[in-house]
């Protein structure tokens, strides 16, 4: 699977060099100091656990940016779990520079990983292929582009990227709006329908104002904090009208109560990119 099709590369570069920047400041001091300028050196990528492997595309990038005369060789593939002990790739090149893109290849490699091991845990307690994973925007600032391809690569998908993709009117916007049927004249007096409309509702009575009111304003309902007999209630009134979205509370240990559900589409959980935990991954000289 091409998990990098839409991918903006040039985006990431700039991100990159950004953080290359950071971290290198005017000069590695302590290679400068015992490495030659012309060494060579070759070392393995190591999995230290077992893990979705996530981001050898960006790892790549981050030498190909440094010195594009470093080769790496993968034996592992995106989106595969590998057990602990695997040897992802090599990498071989001058070892100043190898030992300049160490840190930061490491560093997104290690959290995408994490992100993508994850969600594919979160995808497999779930069991149901009608109801899709999606992310939020509770992503490291700077870092989302990279968060949110490794959503993919563990088998989740991508809510909006940002402010500017979609209109998803939430609890605050409702409160300033004046409350949900304030809202639902709003968006009937402007008439816009040029992207994709959500809405978060907080009980069966404000999702009944939804259905009665806004059938053709949205396409999404989201059920914010709803519980299991809250949601069946939900499901039936909609009868297949909106999509529904389903946010708040759900985790690793109550997500197979969801399994069985019917009539949702989404399930959203926000600790895939805030509360994951990067996979422990070394570089290792020979």
């Amino acid at each position: 699977m091409n998990y990098y099709k839409n991918f903006d590369f040039a985006a990431a570069d700039k991100l990159i060099r950004l953080a290359l920047k950071e971290d290198v400041g005017k000069g590695d001091i302590t290679s400068n100091l015992l490495i030659p300028d012309k060494a060579k050196s070759s070392a393995n990528i190591l999995l230290k656990e077992k893990a979705v492997i996530s981001g050898l595309r960006i790892f790549q990038r981050v030498f190909k940016i440094v010195d594009d005369k470093i080769k790496i060789k993968f034996f592992t593939k995106d989106g595969e779990v590998y057990p602990a002990g695997t040897i992802i790739g090599t990498v071989y090149g001058n070892t100043k520079n190898i030992l300049k893109c160490e840190r930061l290849s490491l560093n997104i490699l290690q959290r995408m990983s994490g992100i993508s091991t994850f969600v594919k845990s979160l995808v497999n307690k779930l069991n149901n292929p009608d109801i899709k994973i999606l992310d939020t925007r509770k992503t490291t600032p700077n870092f989302r582009i990279f968060e949110k391809l490794a959503v993919v690569i563990g088998g989740g998908f991508n809510h909006r990227f940002g402010l500017y993709d979609m209109i998803l009117i939430k609890d605050n916007h409702i409160v300033q709006a004046g409350g949900i049927l304030k809202v639902i004249d709003i968006l009937q007096k402007k008439k816009i329908k040029k992207y994709l409309t959500e809405i978060e509702v907080k009980s069966v009575e404000e999702f009944k104002l939804i259905y009665r009111y806004g059938k053709e304003l949205f396409d999404i309902v989201m059920l914010d904090n709803f519980t299991i007999n809250d949601v069946k209630k939900v499901v039936g009134i909609n009868n297949g009208l909106f999509k529904l979205e389903l946010s708040g509370g759900i985790n690793l240990k109550n997500i197979h109560l969801y399994s069985k559900l019917k009539g949702i589409n989404y399930i959203s959980i926000g600790s895939v990119t805030h509360s994951y935990k990067s996979v422990d991954i070394s570089l290792d000289f020979k």
